[in-house]
């Protein structure tokens, strides 16, 4: 009897930013999902806006190489920041989605909200609570999380896991307890709620600190 082999996929988030853009590395097979890179570039020591966009192209395109993503989940802009930080970041995105199809990358978009409503079932969510669930979702070791001091690297992982769990969950979501009914609106459940998590892990969240 032949072993049947389970398709593998490789799926990158980036969280856009000019000053410290977020990018993170999924591998998935079936509906196991585990990390295989997570960090930041670093550009707060550039001052020329366009030096900054040309090392993001640099990067990214560096990341695709060596990682050979399948698809690139990207986080949008949020609408409510002020316009000159939503150029900035509209620009940082651009810049990330071109090097991505330079390479043939297929790309998705999702909202901040969504996101958090993916991960922690609250579109609310802060960065913290965002990071807690990614890291105790993918079993990402403390010390892994605590060498990238930006919530940035966490963010972009979530992207890419907001993915995931879209493509294998188009109606539930596994992670927050939220389950799609007939009239289309959302219920929780009992498998999870932030408030139990962080009663069971405070130690952890009050560890991290967001820097950007």
């Amino acid at each position: 009897m032949q072993t049947r082999t389970v398709p593998e996929r490789i799926i990158l988030g980036i969280d856009p930013g000019t000053n410290v853009l977020g990018y993170g590395v999924l591998r998935v097979q079936g509906k196991r999902a585990e990390m295989l890179t997570l960090g930041v570039i670093d550009m707060r020591k550039v001052a020329d806006i366009y030096l900054k966009l040309g090392r993001i192209y640099e990067r990214v395109m560096g990341i695709i190489d060596s990682f050979k993503p399948d698809e690139l989940a990207i986080e949008a802009p949020f609408f409510g920041k002020n316009a000159q930080t939503m150029l900035k970041l509209g620009r940082a995105q651009g810049v990330a989605i071109a090097a991505a199809m330079a390479r043939q990358v297929p790309i998705h978009e999702y909202a901040p909200m969504q996101i958090k409503q993916a991960i922690t079932g609250r579109g609310s969510a802060s960065k913290e609570q965002v990071a807690a669930l990614i890291q105790r979702q993918l079993n990402i070791p403390q010390e892994t999380i605590e060498s990238v001091p930006f919530l940035d690297a966490t963010d972009a992982l979530a992207a890419a896991y907001c993915h995931h769990l879209g493509t294998m969950y188009p109606q539930k979501n596994a992670l927050s307890g939220l389950s799609m009914t007939k009239t289309g609106e959302t219920r929780r459940t009992k498998s999870q709620s932030w408030a139990q998590f962080a009663a069971n892990n405070a130690s952890r969240i009050s560890g991290m600190t967001q820097k950007r």
